[in-house]
């Protein structure tokens, strides 16, 4: 049993594992707001997600500037427009719509907060029926604004970038004491978790990084650490008990960056072959997987309609009824949203090559090898 290599790892196109992380986050999370066991602490597979886009976003355009020497800005946003933008709207129109005939738009919520969850600063809108999109507030910042740095700094090597993030991560850490009083206290620990992400494919992308990180993806290793993470998970709460306080700030809010950190570890040992990452990529985890997006933003729309019509619904049995529901609308928006939309987005990612324009927002990327170090 062998660990992977750096020329394997820059090799693999795509990550299978981490289909299986985003349904067990998706999951976790519906769990948590629709009667799943309080032991789960199922909150935090948003955090999770968190981690996740940080580190494939980065990951993507650092691959994408190893094989043309560019990041392409226009392409970029153009991808991840396609990607998120059609299904939110979707789910926020027919949430509005809903709202608007069953004469709750106001009481709800939904209508005091929608100029929110149409600039997408989600996280800053009282509750809603669309409340759980507070995530695609914190996302869509970093989607605007981390492209633009990674360009920015693709002049000046891989150690700047990963310097970026880590001050970053510090800031986050600053600034969350000046928020404890705030209507939705700790926000800014959310981009440590993103950032998280990002600074772990700093790492793996450059050949000193990863040759630190190479020991996680032995496969003996890639069990230890599943194992040691499901431990950091299911303390959550105790963990959480334990900060509670500290100036001022909630305890689940200072347990994210033990828990961004974690996920980072998990992310290491499961970008290798080995018997979780087996697990993680059959073909259920890779179904749920797929549809964990609109999953994620339809969860308060079936659980509507299992409260219409089974309203005695509690516990675990809920909690499972509602994800059943939840995954069977998002398999109809997956196929006749998303998949037409990405695909859509690649067809005028492609028209736009074909002209050949030169690309928008392109930065050249440094090619020295020796600044190729984290």
């Amino acid at each position: 049993m062998t660990s992977l290599t750096h020329a394997d790892y820059l090799a693999l196109r795509r990550f299978p594992a981490l289909d299986g992380l985003r349904a067990i986050a998706a999951v976790l999370v519906v769990f948590f707001h629709y009667g799943g066991p309080d032991r789960l602490q199922g909150w935090a597979g948003v955090q999770m997600f968190f981690v996740l886009s940080g580190f494939l976003i980065t990951t993507l355009m650092l691959r994408e500037e190893r094989r043309s020497g560019r990041i392409s800005l226009k392409e970029f946003y153009l991808r991840r427009g396609f990607r998120i933008l059609p299904v939110y709207f979707v789910v926020l129109l027919v949430t509005v719509v809903a709202s608007a005939l069953c004469g709750t738009f106001t009481s709800n919520g939904i209508g005091p907060a929608l100029k929110y969850f149409l600039t997408f600063t989600n996280e800053f809108a009282d509750a809603s029926p669309y409340g759980q999109s507070w995530s695609l507030g914190v996302e869509q910042k970093f989607y605007l604004v981390w492209p633009l740095v990674a360009i920015a700094l693709g002049t000046v090597v891989l150690k700047r970038r990963a310097g970026a993030a880590v001050l970053g991560m510090l800031l986050a850490l600053v600034v969350v004491n000046f928020t404890a009083e705030h209507s939705n206290p700790g926000w800014p620990l959310h981009y440590f978790s993103i950032l998280t992400g990002v600074l772990l494919a700093v790492a793996l992308h450059s050949p000193r990084g990863f040759a630190l990180l190479r020991p996680l993806t032995n496969p003996v290793a890639q069990l230890a650490v599943c194992l040691g993470f499901a431990c950091v998970h299911l303390s959550v709460k105790p963990i959480a008990g334990f900060l509670d306080g500290i100036n001022g700030i909630p305890g689940h809010v200072l347990v994210i960056p033990v828990y961004a950190l974690a996920t980072a570890v998990l992310l290491t040992a499961l970008v290798a072959p080995g018997p979780a990452t087996t697990v993680l990529s059959a073909r259920p985890m890779q179904f749920v997987g797929e549809r964990s997006y609109s999953l994620y933003l339809v969860q308060t729309i079936a659980a509507t309609v299992i409260w219409f019509f089974w309203p005695r619904l509690a516990g675990l049995g809920q909690a499972v009824v509602v994800t059943a529901l939840a995954l069977a609308l998002a398999s109809v928006l997956y196929k006749v949203v998303e998949i037409p939309m990405i695909n859509l987005g690649r067809r005028v990612i492609a028209r736009g090559r074909e002209t050949g324009v030169p690309r928008q927002g392109a930065a050249r990327a440094s090619t020295a090898p020796q600044r190729t170090s984290v």
